[in-house]
């Protein structure tokens, strides 16, 4: 099968591109640029495109299909020149149904913990030698790719983003893989460039929760308002099936998970976290992996990358990163680490980075989500927001947003660095939450600070 990528460099595009490659298929691709790690990953296959840009003429009859992706533009004149030869075009998650219709497909869905739970389940398969398609969000240890595929495999995992398929299908991306058996983690309004109201976005996983094939399950965190009231309004003949947090316990910074077995010692921690696990759990007993295996996997996750991942850890001190940057997940990651060091200060930092956390409405979201920290601070730029082409927010802004009067704020990046590395860690646990770069920050300079 001969395929070309329009917007090859995108993280999901380059490792679906991969993906085919590893199984044989022909393909090339295109973009106006290309950065690290795609850059070298696609290269070290020889599918790095020659020359940057849009090249007409690589699209010809020969082609069996083309992926679009969503950094590409509606007027793109490769994707103008396969829609004039009636090329068979697709989205992203389309051509990954395509590539699954004869599977048993396992769509893991929510606002927040997606990624983990998937590398989660992921994490257990291979932990017991069973082979199995996937596709996720994150780079995982112990795999060299985030998509795979077979013509063997009777089960595919797949990460189900709400995110829109491409620049000429505006449905969610997790519309379009017609789930066996789902999840649903969580519903928190996120995106809110493209879905402008809460109604709006939720109604999204109502529309997820109706693509389940007939006689599938969704298996759904009950704990969370929204979740339940749209999985159980849902009148789509399958299996609900409820989980909630599995009781646990810290002690000296190592959290027990208790099960029939007895106390449990696992890597991660915080309470969003132990809920992710019960949902993993579930979904991994319906792929035929019992409890006791579970367990035996699970105690050695470590965690999705970028998602609370240590940076450093000294005698009295510890350095986390994370992902986290909507409300939820902000508010959810600053509890865990104070539950877990709860001897310890925390000094938790947020860069607002996406186009919903820069957005003046939206900001109110925020209130009380940096409350578990002793020490608080938010960055932001004001050049992304001009990036972004959104109305300037103010400082005074984000402080009455978070409603904390010892909120630390700074926009420049210089500024935010001498502040970081001025503190003194001593009996600390630092948090850096973003899903940037705090305008330049070298995360591997922060180890310095931890003793």
């Amino acid at each position: 099968m001969n395929v070309h990528f329009i917007a090859i460099g995108g993280s999901a595009m380059h490792n679906l591109a991969l993906a085919l490659h590893n199984k044989g298929y022909q393909v090339t691709g295109s973009d106006d640029e290309i950065f690290e790690p795609s850059k070298s990953r696609l290269q070290a296959k020889g599918l790095l495109p020659e020359a940057f840009g849009w090249f007409p003429e690589k699209i010809t009859t020969d082609l069996d299909a083309v992926v679009l992706g969503m950094h590409a533009k509606a007027d793109n004149p490769e994707l103008l020149k396969a829609q004039d030869l009636g090329l068979k075009i697709y989205s992203y998650p389309e051509f990954l149904y395509e590539q699954s219709k004869n599977k048993t497909r396992v769509v893991i869905g929510g606002s927040h913990g997606k990624t983990t739970i998937t590398s989660m389940i992921l994490h257990v398969m291979h932990y017991h030698d069973r082979d199995v398609d996937y596709m996720v969000g994150a780079q995982l240890d112990g795999f060299d790719v985030m998509v795979k595929l077979t013509d063997d495999n009777d089960f595919i995992v797949l990460e189900g983003d709400e995110y829109l398929s491409s620049p000429i299908d505006r449905r969610p991306k997790f519309h379009l893989y017609k789930p066996n058996i789902a999840l649903l983690s969580g519903i928190a309004w996120d995106h809110i460039n493209v879905f402008p109201t809460y109604e709006n976005y939720e109604a999204q996983f109502k529309i997820f929760v109706d693509s389940i094939v007939n006689g599938g399950s969704i298996t759904y965190n009950e704990e969370d308002e929204a979740v339940k009231r749209v999985v159980e309004a849902s009148e789509n003949p399958i299996r609900k099936l409820p989980y909630h947090t599995p009781e646990f316990t810290v002690e000296d910074g190592e959290t027990l998970l208790e099960t029939e077995e007895g106390p449990l010692p696992i890597e991660v921690f915080g309470a969003h976290n132990l809920n992710n696990l019960a949902g993993a759990k579930w979904i991994c007993q319906h792929m035929g992996v019992d409890e006791d295996d579970f367990y035996e996997a699970i105690a050695t996750f470590k965690g999705a990358s970028k998602r609370l991942e240590k940076i450093a850890e000294g005698k009295t001190s510890v350095a986390y990163k994370d992902f986290a940057h909507s409300p939820s997940k902000v508010a959810a990651t600053t509890k865990a680490v104070k539950a877990q060091f709860e001897n310890r200060k925390l000094i938790a930092c947020l860069e607002l980075h996406t186009y919903s956390s820069l957005n003046a409405e939206f900001l109110k979201h925020y209130k009380g989500s940096l409350d578990a920290a002793d020490k608080a601070v938010v960055f932001y730029s004001p050049h992304a927001v001009e990036i972004k082409k959104l109305e300037a927010v103010t400082k005074a802004q984000i402080a009455s947003a978070f409603e904390r009067d010892d909120l630390i704020i700074y926009t420049n990046p210089d500024s935010f660095k001498q502040f970081l590395f001025a503190q003194n860690l001593e009996n600390s646990a630092l948090l850096l939450m973003s899903s940037g770069n705090y305008g330049g920050l070298n995360f591997d300079d922060v180890k310095s600070l931890v003793k």
